[in-house]
């Protein structure tokens, strides 16, 4: 478990995030066209996992659009915006900010990913969202970066996660 903050209130995640070196666990998510996605699908490349509570929160926004601004065009990498959001508002999300360089997935069938992740919020008036973090993966899934933001209104470390990249 660990703690973060919303608002300087202590909140609680169910685990932590995967430590370096380890590999990614598969998940079930759910696209914009309401089709399964797997990390299978995405075999082969690098992978930045943009995990966020709601695309309709500003902050969410912010690191969704700057992440899509600064990574866009690059066909070694994945990109995924992950959130408790319906892929209805997440595609909508896309198309009016005009971020076509990220997949948005939904845990709207499967909450297994938040809680194999350790970012599943247990209290507050967030729990059952996400936590706000960003992992980083190799084209192997092995976790090469993790964050793990502790104000949920806070934006993640940027510089850092795009130099994990390489």
């Amino acid at each position: 478990m660990a703690t973060i903050t919303l608002q300087g209130n202590e909140i609680n995640t169910n685990g932590d995030l995967p430590s370096v070196g380890s590999t990614a666990a598969d998940f079930h998510l759910v696209d914009v066209d309401l089709a399964d996605r797997h990390l299978a699908d995405y075999e082969g490349k690098k992978k930045l996992l943009n995990i966020v509570p709601s695309l309709d929160t500003g902050v969410c926004a912010t690191s969704t659009k700057h992440f899509n601004e600064v990574l866009s065009g690059r066909d070694d990498l994945a990109v995924l915006v992950i959130s408790a959001d319906l892929p209805f508002a997440s595609g909508r999300f896309c198309t009016e900010e005009k971020v076509g360089g990220v997949t948005a997935l939904s845990m709207m069938r499967s909450r297994n990913f938040a809680k194999d992740y350790g970012v599943l919020i247990t209290d507050g008036p967030l729990a059952g969202v996400t936590a706000r973090a960003v992992i980083v993966l190799d084209e192997s899934n092995k976790v090469v970066y993790t964050e793990l933001v502790p104000e949920i209104a806070q934006e993640p470390d940027y510089e850092s996660a795009i130099k994990a990249l390489g």
